[in-house]
């Protein structure tokens, strides 16, 4: 699906791509949640935003492969392009994503939105490799996980389990 979104004077068309053959969600559902937390920010990028959820073999390759470490991580940003009309990219991995949510106890869709959610920051300039950035992008984090409690526009995520 390729909706269309103009959120603060920010054109944004959604990409998705799902390589993960056991995670579905509803485009349109994606388009909502990225819509609720998109307007707490005006200095977005314009263009296509490519999200795309993977198996963690091909997410960790990924790693590798652009970042020289084959570590398991769990989103990988890709910044925005304007000559191509590239708003950027975000890279999941689902399986970090369920593992992670086992271990914090907290449900999946949550999550992969946190990782969602990371992504887009980081295409709006937040960073987080020192501690002062971390902090300030863990309160993004939470301002726009509030934002998405708030209006109710949680992505209809599920993950078949075998």
């Amino acid at each position: 699906m390729n909706g269309k979104v103009d959120i603060n004077l920010v054109d944004i068309t959604f990409a998705f791509s799902n390589l993960h053959p056991r995670l579905s969600y509803t485009e349109k559902s994606l388009e909502i949640f990225f819509e609720s937390f998109f307007k707490l920010y005006t200095n977005g990028p314009r263009g296509v935003l490519s999200v795309v959820f993977m198996e963690r073999s091909a997410h960790n390759k990924l790693h590798g492969q652009f970042l020289n470490d084959y570590r398991p991580t769990d989103v990988i940003t890709f910044p925005h392009d304007p000559e191509e009309n590239m708003a950027g990219e975000i890279c999941v991995s689902v399986e970090q994503a369920w593992e992670e949510s086992i271990s914090r106890d907290i449900p999946f869709i949550d999550e992969i939105s946190l990782y969602l959610i990371h992504g887009w920051l980081h295409l709006i300039g937040f960073d987080d490799l020192e501690k002062v950035e971390r902090k300030q992008m863990r309160l993004e984090e939470q301002k726009c996980l509030e934002q998405v409690r708030k209006v109710n526009s949680w992505a209809d995520f599920k993950l078949a389990l075998s």
